[in-house]
C-alpha cells in the first residue's frame, strides 16, 4: 500500500462513516468504522517512544546536570578557557559560563544531539520492521509525519533548554550575579546580561531547527543507512569548515549555521542586528524547505516493501538538490541587498573596533586601580591598525595584524600608547595580545589596593561587523 492509497482508503472510510453509511453504527447492527488516529494522540504515543529509550534519557540527563558541573568546576579553576569566546571572564561572573556552553554546543553538542533524535526518528521504524503496523493504527502516513516530527522538535528543545538553564544555573551559583564585559569592552550590567545570554540561546535554536529538519530528510530517505543518522553531524562539519574558508560575505551568510556565530552581535554597542537577522532566517528558511521535502519523500514511499532502504537517487533529487538551490538563491538575494561581496573586515572597522574596546576596557582598569574616573570623552581613544607590512591589502582576516592604540589624560601632555598584536578570525571575531608597555597590558594580573586581579587589557576579545554599519544618528 502507498501513502496515497492509504489517504484515499481514511476519506472514503470517514466520509462513510459521516454519511451513515456501511461503515457506521446502527440499528441494523453495523461494524463500527475505523477512524484516523488523532495528531494529538499520535504524537504522544511518538513521545512515549522516543522518551522511553534509554539512550535519549541519558541525553536529557546529561543536558540538564553535566553543563552545570562543567561550569562550576570550570569557574573554579585557576586555568581558564581563553581561546573560548567570554571563558576569560568565567571567574568574574556567572553569565560568562553559559556563553562558553553555547560556543561549543554550537560547534558539537547540538549536531551530534539533532543526529540521535531525529536522524532515527524514521529510521528506527525501518529497523523494527514495524511500518505496517503503524499505519494499520493510525491510517494517515500525514499524520504519522507530524506526530513524529513535533515528537522529534519536542525532544530537542528540551534537550537545548537544558543545555541552557543547567549552564546558567551553574556560573550563578559557583561565581554569582556579576556583570558581564561585553565584545566591545563595555560592561552589561547583570540584568542586561542575562537577557542578551537568553537571546543568544534563542538565536541558537534557528541553526538547531535546520540540522534537526535535515536530520528528518536524512531518515526518511536513506532509511537504515548509517549516512542517515550522522547527516545533520556531517552537514554541520561542513558548515564549520565553510566558515574558516575565506569566503565573500554573502555566502557565509547564507549557510544555515551562521546564526551559532552570528549571537556574538548582540554583546556590542549598538548590537550588530542586520547579521544576526539574516542568520535565523536563513536557518528558519532551511529548516522549513528541509522538513516540507522529507514529508514529500515520505508521502511518495512504496510501504508494500518491507526491503525499502531509502533511495539514493530520490534523496539527491528530492533532498540535496533543493537546499543547493536555495543556498545559491539567498546569495543572490544576500548580495544584492547588501555590500557583502568581501570579506567585511576592514582596517576602518578593525581600527574602530580596537579603539572602542581598549577605552571601555581601559576604564574598567581604572577602576581596579582606584584612579580617577575618566570617560571615552576624556580618553579620546584612537588606533592605527596595519596587516602584515603594510605593502599588501589592508583587509581580510590573519594572525598578522597589528595595532598601535593612543590616548590622552586629562591634565597630561603626553599622549598614552600601548601596541596589540591581533589574530581575526574569519567570521570578524578576533583576539587583541597585548604587546607592552608592561604597565598597561604586559602582564596578566594588575596590582590593586585589594590584591591581584586579572588585568582586563592584557588580552581581549573583540568582533568586527560584517555587514556596512549604517551611519551614527545626528
Amino acid at each position: 500500500m502507498t501513502a496515497t492509497a492509504v489517504d484515499r482508503s481514511d476519506d472514503l472510510a470517514d466520509s462513510t462513516d459521516s454519511t451513515g453509511g456501511t461503515g457506521s453504527t446502527g440499528s441494523s447492527g453495523g461494524t463500527p468504522a475505523a477512524r484516523r488516529v488523532p495528531v494529538a494522540r499520535a504524537y504522544r504515543f511518538e513521545l512515549v517512544k522516543l522518551v522511553s529509550q534509554w539512550r535519549i534519557r541519558l541525553l536529557v540527563l546529561a543536558c540538564w546536570t553535566a553543563p552545570a558541573l562543567f561550569v562550576a568546576g570550570v569557574s573554579r579553576q585557576s586555568t581558564l578557557p581563553t581561546d573560548t569566546l567570554f571563558g576569560r571572564w568565567m571567574h568574574a561572573t556567572g553569565w560568562a559560563g553559559p556563553l562558553v556552553v553555547l560556543g561549543f554546543a554550537g560547534t558539537w553538542a547540538l549536531p551530534l544531539l539533532t543526529s540521535v533524535v531525529t536522524g532515527d526518528v524514521f529510521a528506527c521504524e525501518d529497523r523494527l520492521g514495524t511500518w505496517r503496523h503503524l499505519l494499520v493504527a493510525v491510517r494517515s502516513p500525514r499524520r504519522i509525519f507530524a506526530a513524529k516530527a513535533l515528537a522529534g522538535l519536542t525532544v530537542v528543545l528540551l534537550l537545548v533548554a537544558g543545555l541552557a538553564c543547567s549552564s546558567a544555573g551553574g556560573g550563578l551559583l559557583a561565581v554569582g550575579n556579576q556583570p558581564l564585559v561585553g565584545l566591545d569592552g563595555r560592561l552589561l550590567a547583570p540584568g542586561d546580561a542575562a537577557l542578551r545570554v537568553l537571546l543568544a540561546w534563542a538565536c541558537a535554536l534557528a541553526p538547531t531547527l535546520a540540522l534537526a529538519a535535515v536530520g528528518l530528510l536524512g531518515s526518511v530517505a536513506l532509511g537504515r543507512s548509517p549516512t542517515g543518522l550522522l547527516l545533520p553531524t556531517l552537514v554541520a562539519l561542513a558548515l564549520q569548515v565553510a566558515q574558516t574558508l575565506p569566503l565573500p560575505v554573502a555566502v557565509r551568510l547564507a549557510l544555515p549555521g551562521y546564526a551559532f556565530l552570528s549571537w556574538n552581535g548582540l554583546f556590542t554597542e549598538p548590537v550588530q542586528l542586520r547579521p544576526l537577522l539574516v542568520g535565523v532566517a536563513v536557518g528558519l528558511v532551511w529548516a522549513v524547505l528541509a522538513t516540507a521535502l522529507a514529508l514529500l519523500l515520505f508521502l511518495r514511499r512504496d510501504f508494500t516493501n518491507p526491503a525499502h532502504d531509502g533511495s539514493g537517487r530520490r534523496a539527491v533529487t528530492v533532498g540535496l538538490l533543493p537546499l543547493a538551490g536555495l543556498v545559491a538563491v539567498t546569495v543572490a538575494v544576500i548580495a544584492g541587498t547588501t555590500d557583502s561581496l568581501g570579506s567585511g573586515i576592514g582596517q576602518a572597522k578593525v581600527q574602530r573596533s580596537v579603539a572602542t574596546a581598549f577605552a571601555h576596557l581601559y576604564r574598567i582598569q581604572t577602576g581596579q586601580l582606584h584612579r580617577p574616573a575618566v570617560t571615552e570623552e576624556q580618553l579620546a581613544v584612537t588606533a592605527a591598525c596595519t596587516k602584515g607590512d603594510g605593502r599588501q591589502a589592508q583587509e581580510g582576516p590573519g594572525n598578522d595584524w597589528r595595532c598601535v592604540v593612543s590616548w590622552h589624560l586629562p591634565d597630561v601632555r603626553l599622549t598614552g600608547q600601548a601596541v596589540y598584536q591581533l589574530d581575526v578570525a574569519s567570521d570578524g571575531r578576533y583576539v587583541a595580545d597585548g604587546d607592552g608597555p608592561k604597565e598597561v597590558n604586559g602582564y596578566f594580573l594588575v596590582r590593586t589596593p585589594l590584591g591581584d586581579a586579572p588585568n582586563p587589557l592584557w588580552q581581549f576579545d573583540g568582533t568586527v561587523g560584517l555587514l556596512p554599519t549604517p551611519p551614527p544618528k545626528g
